[in-house]
């Protein structure tokens, strides 16, 4: 099985920071971050 990309802990901290500081929605901030929103992984809290 493929793992897929891989993304820096930089990307991951901005696009959480989105969701938690800004209130936007995890789809949305995926999808403005080139991330496809049916990834079922939601990687543990920073």
């Amino acid at each position: 099985m493929s793992k897929g990309i891989g993304f820096t802990d930089e990307f991951k901290q901005a696009a959480v920071a989105q969701v938690v500081a800004c209130g936007y929605g995890i789809s949305e901030v995926a999808e403005r971050r080139g991330i496809s929103t049916k990834t079922r992984h939601v990687p543990e809290p920073l």
